[in-house]
């Protein structure tokens, strides 16, 4: 009886941190998915957002570059390369080429599912931006994080 107890109290304490961990671990759904309950932003960041376009830079520069510098090329212009569901190529996952609101904001297929808001990150950090937005990648990018230039 006491090692029932004990079981169904670990099980009600590590259920929650399970569903959370899994939720957070979840895959990416694409920025037009976003748009469903994100309109106003998701317009503005396809008009306004460089980075909407992104894949584009990367299809006039491939010719130039080897398969390693084309893969580098992906960790800033796609949305989650390298990563659990993430962009694989333009065939397999196109809905995650362009570098879209889940470069940002992390994978939102749990956040597009449930609408609960602790599912996808919404306060973001300079830090942050910097892994993409830094002198190291391009020379002359100039800085400016969209987290105060308003990326939607």
């Amino acid at each position: 009886m006491r090692r029932a107890a004990v079981l169904l109290a670990v099980g009600v304490c590590f259920v929650p941190l399970l569903a959370v961990s899994n939720a957070l671990s979840a895959g990416y759904t694409g920025s037009k998915a976003c748009a469903e309950c994100h309109q106003k932003e998701f317009e503005s960041y396809s008009k306004s957002a460089k980075k909407a376009h992104s894949f584009q830079s990367i299809q006039i520069m491939a010719s130039k570059l080897t398969p390693a510098e084309l893969q580098e090329c992906y960790g800033c212009h796609t949305t989650g390369y390298g990563q659990p569901g993430g962009f694989i190529s333009m065939e397999k996952t196109p809905q995650l080429a362009n570098a879209g609101c889940e470069v940002c904001h992390g994978p939102g297929e749990a956040h597009a599912q449930s609408g609960d808001k602790s599912l996808i990150k919404t306060s973001l950090s300079v830090e942050q931006c910097q892994a993409c937005h830094n002198e190291q990648r391009v020379k002359s990018f100039g800085f400016k994080p969209m987290l105060y230039g308003g990326a939607h």
